[in-house]
């Protein structure tokens, strides 16, 4: 078995030497680690470049490219016949590589599934942001979709599905990279304590942004059924957040007729900023990031709503 770890990364100075100390610092150490640079206008090549004069297994690739494209040359340029990826702005617990490809030892696995912690929840807005953005180890089961910051596949596997699709540009080329690898019956081990830290945003404009991208990236894959989670989709559920908005607005509407309107409007504004905190609050046990909850809920309801229509546009 000879292990190939891709990266990439645009623009990622302030993380990239973490991840590759972190990488270092493996029981098991990758046979080679393939970077490809998808046009950082920052130092992260010359971080990159000082880092192959200490391992020398380090292969650097440099192509003005979308992160699909830089994901399928770093795989197609990999010498290994099992492939791991994560990306830049994570850093890897030390076992990392060698839980996440232990399964491979059995030959009927195709692929596995790591973990990413969140980290960086030092602030209330942070520990908020959690909820939103990332996968509590609660939600690690056999519905969890793997996400790029920490999966491992045959690259005969990757090349079965035709590698990532390089028509998403900015998000969800893992989700529908794996939605292709699961419709082929391909036999995918979880592995929760394949762990990578994965830093949260620092502001709340960070967080949104991030928001408003899965959401564009969700209606570009065009996912509604899926074959493990059914209709509980990310699609579906975008679908939900406009149904709240069509439903308040015809109570608000009905309002200006109605005065029994105007209280059913108000107890759905309560009760909805009640659940936002509640959501938070029972899944972080603090009070002020319950409080950044209710904030964030509206925040990344607009975020999710414009992205998912500009996805749309853009199909």
């Amino acid at each position: 078995m000879k292990v190939s770890l891709v990266v990439t990364v645009l623009n990622e100075e302030p993380s990239i030497a973490a991840l590759l100390e972190s990488i270092i610092s493996q029981l098991k150490k990758p046979d080679e680690i393939v970077i490809v640079d998808g046009g950082s206008t920052d130092k992260t090549v010359n971080i990159i470049k000082s880092y192959q004069k200490i391992i020398k297994n380090i292969k650097l690739y440099e192509f003005k490219t979308t992160r699909s494209e830089a994901r399928n040359i770093g795989i197609d340029a990999s010498s290994g016949n099992i492939i791991v990826t994560t990306d830049a702005g994570c850093v890897a617990e030390k076992h990392w590589i060698e839980k996440i490809t232990k399964p491979f030892y059995e030959p009927k696995v195709d692929m596995v599934a790591g973990f990413y912690e969140m980290i960086g929840g030092n602030s209330s807005l942070r520990l908020a942001m959690s909820v939103f953005i990332g996968i509590t180890p609660d939600k690690f089961d056999d519905r969890f979709l793997a996400s790029a910051r920490s999966l491992a596949f045959r690259k005969d596997l990757w090349e079965k599905v035709g590698g990532f699709p390089e028509g998403l540009k900015d998000t969800a080329e893992d989700t529908l990279f794996n939605y292709k690898i699961i419709t082929t019956g391909a036999k995918i081990v979880r592995v929760k304590d394949a762990v990578v830290y994965w830093q949260l945003p620092l502001t709340l404009t960070e967080g949104i942004k991030k928001m408003y991208l899965y959401a564009k990236g969700d209606a570009l894959s065009g996912i509604w059924w899926h074959p493990v989670k059914k209709l509980s989709t990310h699609n579906i559920k975008i679908i939900s957040v406009y149904l709240r908005y069509v439903i308040g607005i015809y109570i608000l509407l009905m309002a200006t007729k109605y005065e029994l309107f105007n209280l059913l409007f108000v107890l759905g504004i309560f009760f909805y900023m009640f659940w936002a905190f509640k959501k938070v609050y029972c899944r972080t046990n603090s009070f002020k990031a319950g409080l950044w909850g209710v904030i964030i809920q509206f925040a990344s309801d607009i975020a999710v709503m414009l992205g998912f229509l500009m996805g749309l546009v853009s199909i």
